[in-house]
């Protein structure tokens, strides 16, 4: 770690909301030392998700403030802590939503981590990655691959592995029709994903005007929701497999359920507030599911990084300095992002 001309450590900087509704602030915090099991790294980029607003409202059991909230976090590791295996100094990483867990559940003997009772949050559980500096426990870390830049690795950690792993396990096969309902931050990510594996790709959206950003991304077909029958404009191209719905509006994502074919799935990263309006008939037409997706742990954030490095897939981000986290949030709170902001630190 740096020192100042006097020898003394450098202070660290790091972003906190004093409490529900207060405005984020940069503060210097005293630099932490990992514990057993736990590494410290080097923040160098750090996404700005939907999430965090909810990190730092205090409305996520566990939280307690002041909060310094980001779970989009890339860096290098800096000190290891006791009992760590497997990483190094210098080694460069990814941490996302997943920030840990017990190890010892059922949930994470069957591998299923994110689902663990004591899951770690990054903001809630720990200071988050709004900061230059923090520490983690080492099961939470994915590498980076060499091809990815530090704000190209960080949405992917939360946004990518999202989309990434809601899509790879859902019942779509190369060749088949996915559509995806939103281009915004995780939309935009998923018509790429979507196209990079073998999916014939229809992008659901808003106005004409996003067409040919679409059709940039990857899509082969757009519909505008706003120009008729969104399920009629699926049928006609055959029917979507799978519908990736990354929006918060429920009559939009309750619009595309008659276009889904037979045993075709409505999968939900995009989580509306009220309820879906739908009937069983229409689920029984087809024996159709619906079902949400949460994200992914350690290994499937890797497996993302891994494969958007070699596909190509990117979010398009904007890059902003940490002193300015709070025009950031603000922004993408008022889905003024195109289509994430990031965070950096100069680290």
């Amino acid at each position: 770690m740096s020192t100042s001309p006097s020898g003394s450590a450098a202070a660290l900087r790091a972003v906190r909301v004093a409490g529900p509704g207060a405005a984020p602030e940069l503060v210097e915090v005293p630099s932490r030392e990992p514990g057993p099991g736990a590494v410290r790294i080097t923040v160098e980029a750090c996404g700005v998700c939907h999430s965090d607003l909810l990190i730092a409202g205090g409305l996520l059991p566990g939280s307690t403030f002041p909060i310094t909230a980001g779970h989009e976090i890339a860096g290098r590791v800096d000190a290891l802590g006791e009992g760590v295996e497997g990483w190094r100094v210098g080694d460069r990483v990814a941490v996302g939503w997943y920030g840990g867990s017990c190890g010892h559940c059922d949930a994470c003997r069957a591998g299923d981590g994110l689902h663990c009772a004591r899951v770690e949050i990054p903001g809630v559980a720990y200071p988050g990655g709004f900061a230059d500096s923090v520490v983690v426990p080492a099961v939470a870390l994915a590498a980076i691959p060499d091809e990815l830049t530090a704000v190209e690795a960080a949405p992917l950690a939360c946004a990518g592995v999202t989309v990434f792993n809601a899509l790879r396990r859902s019942a779509a096969r190369p060749g088949d029709t996915v559509a995806i309902l939103g281009i915004g931050g995780l939309g935009h990510l998923g018509v790429q994903f979507a196209e990079k594996m073998g999916f014939r790709t229809v992008a659901i959206a808003r106005g004409q005007e996003k067409g040919p950003l679409a059709l940039r991304l990857g899509a082969a077909h757009y519909i505008d929701s706003t120009a008729g029958d969104v399920a009629e404009a699926l049928r006609r191209l055959g029917g979507a497999k799978v519908v990736l719905s990354t929006v918060t509006n429920a009559p939009a994502v309750v619009a595309t359920i008659d276009g889904i074919t037979r045993r075709g799935e409505l999968v939900m990263v995009g989580l509306p507030a009220e309820p879906l309006q739908l009937s069983a008939l229409q689920l029984i037409q087809g024996d159709r599911k619906v079902y949400a997706h949460s994200s992914g742990i350690a290994v499937d954030t890797q497996d993302t990084l891994r494969f958007a490095a070699q596909t190509g897939v990117r979010a398009w981000v904007e890059e902003v300095p940490l002193e300015r986290t709070a025009a950031a949030v603000e922004k993408m709170a008022a889905n003024r992002a195109r289509f994430r902001m990031v965070v950096t630190t100069g680290r």
